[in-house]
């Protein structure tokens, strides 16, 4: 199944996906509730909403201005090299164990949202990447029974700002810019795709200027084995977001680089999943028409 979480003609809330049309579930029953977490817990039956769909008015998909799938969840994990040739174009060794960091929920917005390019650098990179949405928590998973704790895929650009991230040797600074890690906008159970999100396309562009090309079983780690990793040291909780890392191509690795500029819109494609896209918007802008309102 694919849902989207968001506003549209239909109100706000989890809609059913089929094609380009849309059902709300949440006004067939508010126990779904505002983002996919009624749905990650069970609090619906959503077998029976499925059923029940066409009690509802369907919508163009396009109608529906995307929120974040899970609006607030407990945790953001991501991966920093998890592509061989994205590590050698950074400079760095392959590692024997994965580059984890995290973001801030002020740093993440919804697909469709302008992704800020701060005022104090221009160095605003773009990471295409697969993200996870946690569906079962737990602690210590094998990874052979990890991908029983994936609810679904969607899509994340991991936007950074590399003067910031190379200031130190942690990356936190050039993660975690407000307004610069889109998610979504559609969430893909995993029956849809192949068994871990393998071998799939996954690709950046700005127009017809591609960015990133690649497929996902270019990952060291794979959904399975990270899902197992991350449980080694932490409670993973349903609604956590797991970002899968980036292949090669980003800005900062080529000659000249290459930085997002305001007035851009730059979109992540994962086949099977769909497309991320966001307009770049100058912080100097967003704070003028903020003093003018």
């Amino acid at each position: 199944m694919r849902f989207i979480v968001g506003t549209g003609p239909g109100g706000q809330g989890v809609y059913l996906v089929e094609g380009q049309k849309a059902w709300n579930l949440t006004a067939l029953d508010s126990k779904v509730g505002h983002d996919l977490m009624g749905l990650i817990s069970g609090a619906a039956d959503l077998s029976e909403l499925v059923a029940r769909k066409d009690e509802g008015a369907s919508y163009d998909l396009s109608a529906i201005t995307p929120e974040l799938p899970v609006a607030a969840p407990g945790k953001i994990i991501c991966l920093g090299l998890n592509y061989v040739d994205h590590i050698k174009e950074g400079g760095y060794d392959v590692p024997t164990y994965p580059a984890l960091f995290m973001r801030s929920m002020t740093s993440m917005i919804p697909a469709g949202a302008p992704m800020v390019r701060p005022s104090c650098s221009e160095q605003l990179d773009y990471e295409a990447e697969l993200m996870v949405i946690i569906g079962k928590g737990g602690r210590h998973i094998s990874e052979a029974s990890a991908l029983d704790h994936v609810f679904g895929y969607t899509l994340f650009n991991d936007g950074s700002v590399r003067e910031y991230q190379r200031k130190t040797h942690q990356w936190t600074p050039g993660k975690n810019f407000d307004g610069t890690g889109p998610v979504g906008p559609v969430v893909v159970t995993p029956d849809e795709l192949p068994t871990g999100a393998e071998g799939l396309k996954i690709e950046s562009r700005v127009g017809s200027e591609i960015l990133q090309s690649a497929t996902t079983s270019d990952m060291l780690w794979s959904v399975a084995r990270t899902i197992s990793t991350i449980s080694e040291y932490s409670t993973l909780e349903p609604g956590d977001y797991l970002a899968m890392g980036t292949p090669p191509g980003v800005g900062h690795a080529k000659t000249p680089q290459r930085w997002l500029r305001p007035g851009e819109v730059v979109e992540v494609e994962i086949e099977g999943i769909g497309i991320c896209a966001n307009p770049i918007v100058a912080e100097e802008d967003v704070r003028a028409t903020e003093a003018a309102e």
